[in-house]
């Protein structure tokens, strides 16, 4: 008896993790330009953000996305695609990945965490491959929205570090798509309707100005920017980017705190740029995310 109530427990806490994620390969017959099949790598012992080791994964060849639906009573209808961050190199997983999508879910937001390809290829810009993925994914998304319970005019993008330089140029590259067509999916919009950036990395270029791939027209979607000032490496991306945004009359928020660093994801480091979170609320509340 006993054996049998295990067996039975195992088999609905199965059934719930089934029914809180699913996994979809975006390029099932392989991604564009890959011609090695790397064996992916997981290392949950490197170092550590407020006081929890940070899991980093790399060498991903076959891109995919985790969707992480929310429950049904909370649901509103809005979905976010999140890019951990990782230098293009690795992806900040739970950092950056899980740890985001369980605070999305418990804001009535379908989360969609995308496993994009890391590290750099060789001889191709650092974010090519990657773009595929994201656009690939946010089309994935709105084309079966209705099967996920989701607004196909509510789908956003997210990212940090360098996985916030991916969800830009998710928002300026979108009527382009950077590989040829899988299927009717990829006939649906790429365009995410918001953008969240949480330290973003590799945004600014020469005299001031952005980098190169980065256009900003007045058709990128509402902005928000989560910064610290101490963050020497990189606010410059943060005020370049959102200083852009302006002169195209683009929607955005910029949030700019004194100390914080970078990479802290949801974590509590002791900073008052832990509260980025709430403020990011306000915004959902303010552009319509939630219905």
């Amino acid at each position: 008896m006993k054996k049998l109530v295990l067996l039975v427990t195992g088999v609905l806490m199965l059934n719930m993790a089934l029914a809180q994620e699913k996994t979809i390969l975006l390029f099932p017959n392989g991604a564009p330009g890959e011609k090695v099949k790397l064996t992916e790598k997981r290392d949950a012992t490197g170092g550590q953000v407020g006081g929890i080791n940070v899991t980093r994964i790399t060498d991903i060849s076959s891109p995919e996305i985790t969707i992480y639906p929310a429950e049904k009573d909370v649901a509103s209808g809005a979905a976010m695609v999140v890019c951990p961050g990782g230098a293009y190199n690795i992806l900040a997983y739970d950092l950056e990945g899980t740890e985001i999508c369980d605070w999305l879910n418990e804001l009535g937001v379908t989360a969609i965490l995308l496993k994009y390809r890391v590290p750099r290829r060789e001889g191709r810009p650092k974010h090519e491959a990657p773009l595929q993925d994201v656009q690939r994914a946010i089309s994935y998304v709105r084309a079966h929205s209705e099967k996920y319970g989701i607004d196909p005019d509510r789908i956003g993008v997210m990212g940090f570090s360098a996985g916030a330089h991916l969800s830009v140029m998710a928002s300026t590259t979108f009527n382009q798509r950077s590989y040829p067509a899988v299927d009717e999916a990829d006939k649906v919009s790429c365009r995410p309707d918001y953008c969240l950036l949480v330290y973003p990395a590799y945004l600014d270029g020469e005299n001031f100005g952005l980098a190169p791939e980065i256009k900003v027209t007045k058709d990128v979607p509402p902005t928000m920017i989560i910064q610290a000032e101490d963050d020497k490496s990189f606010i410059n991306s943060s005020l370049f980017y959102y200083y852009a945004l302006k002169q195209a009359e683009v929607p955005a928020w910029m949030h700019l705190y004194s100390t914080g660093g970078h990479g802290y994801g949801l974590r509590d480091t002791g900073c008052m740029v832990n509260e980025w979170p709430n403020r990011a609320e306000d915004w959902f509340q303010e552009i319509g995310v939630f219905d």
